[in-house]
């Protein structure tokens, strides 16, 4: 009998199957497996990947609560920024201290006469942190006066007789610069003793050495600022002393803040340009000069007297009161209520009655 070729092929396939039947049905259900997978492979290869929408839940933000801080008023991100620890920094302004540093980026500023008609800065800080503060100089009784209500240390370099008993007495923070020198260093681009600067690196580092890490105090009332439609009070003279230490300002409605100057000229910080308060306030205190440890300005922190408060464009005649040297300076409208004060940077002049002059238009 005569096969062709495909016959040949099939009888032995027949009788090898016969043979290897298990082995068969292996090998063909391993050929299939792998027909499957590439076709199915070819295929996803092929096919145009299917577009995906995720469609997320968007949640509305809850209202959280807002922190301020209680020297500037300002927000800060945490309840424990609240209670960080304020310092002070006692700052020069004779014309060889100018322009000085570390001023504009602070939160409340008390401006009076040292000696001689020279005014100094007791300059407060909480969440500012300059790292170029100065020059720095003597502090004065009045200054520790202001600064005990903020529960505040203080930096300084020496100081009045009456000043260094009361800041050394353990009731207070004291930072002198004769006791912690390596918080402190000399610029070799001023002279001697304009030439004192330290830093919020070394204040805070020092701050955490003695365990003032904290401050507890009632600050001034706050409010948040909006300039009046109709500004009366856009251009302010302050007559301190003289010349060289008479301050005016200009309020910029786009910022509602007040552009210092001083001796006529733009009053800079070396850093971060012309300070711009949010508030000034002029307060009207009794002054003399008597013989302490040398001719000393005493000038009278307790008790009230006049002040008039410029904000949001316009002056508030108001009183001043503090109560006794460790409480705060408060602020009462002509009914006697208190008078909140725009959150920002809050300059304070000590304006001696009889003597100096404040004027607006």
């Amino acid at each position: 009998m005569k096969f062709n070729r495909v016959e040949q092929l099939w009888a032995k396939f027949r009788l090898w199957y016969q043979q290897h039947p298990r082995l068969f049905w292996v090998i063909f259900s391993i050929t299939i497996l792998v027909l499957a997978a590439g076709i199915a492979t070819i295929y996803a290869l092929q096919k145009p990947p299917k577009s995906t929408v995720v469609v997320k839940k968007i949640e509305k933000a809850k209202p959280g609560v807002v922190y301020y801080s209680p020297l500037s008023g300002k927000p800060v991100d945490t309840e424990a920024a609240t209670k960080q620890a304020v310092t002070g920094v006692m700052i020069e302004n004779s014309p060889d201290a100018r322009p000085q540093s570390g001023i504009k980026n602070s939160g409340v500023v008390f401006e009076a006469i040292a000696e001689g008609g020279i005014t100094r800065f007791l300059v407060l800080y909480q969440q500012e942190k300059p790292q170029v503060i100065g020059p720095v100089r003597s502090l004065r009784l009045y200054d520790v006066d202001w600064l005990a209500a903020f529960d505040a240390g203080i930096a300084h370099v020496g100081g009045s007789a009456q000043a260094l008993a009361e800041i050394r007495n353990g009731s207070h923070r004291d930072l002198d610069q004769f006791f912690n020198s390596g918080s402190y260093w000399r610029a070799n681009d001023r002279s001697s003793p304009h030439n004192v600067y330290t830093s919020f690196d070394k204040l805070d580092a020092l701050n955490n050495e003695k365990g003032y890490t904290t401050s507890t105090f009632t600050g001034f009332s706050r409010t948040n600022g909006k300039p009046v439609a109709k500004p009366d009070a856009t251009n302010i003279n302050i007559t301190i002393s003289s010349a060289l230490y008479n301050s005016s300002y200009v309020y910029d409605a786009k910022t509602n803040n007040y552009a210092r100057s001083q001796a006529g000229a733009p009053h800079n910080d070396r850093e971060d340009g012309q300070i711009t308060p949010s508030v000034v306030i002029a307060i009207r205190v009794d002054e003399t000069s008597e013989l302490q440890d040398g001719y000393r300005e005493v000038i009278t922190t307790t008790g009230s007297g006049e002040a008039t408060i410029f904000q949001n464009g316009t002056a508030i005649a108001a009183t001043w009161h503090k109560d006794s040297p460790t409480s705060q300076v408060n602020f009462t409208d002509a009914a006697g209520n208190d008078v909140p004060l725009v959150r920002g940077q809050t300059w304070i002049s000590a304006v001696p009655n009889g003597a100096g002059d404040v004027t607006w238009k």
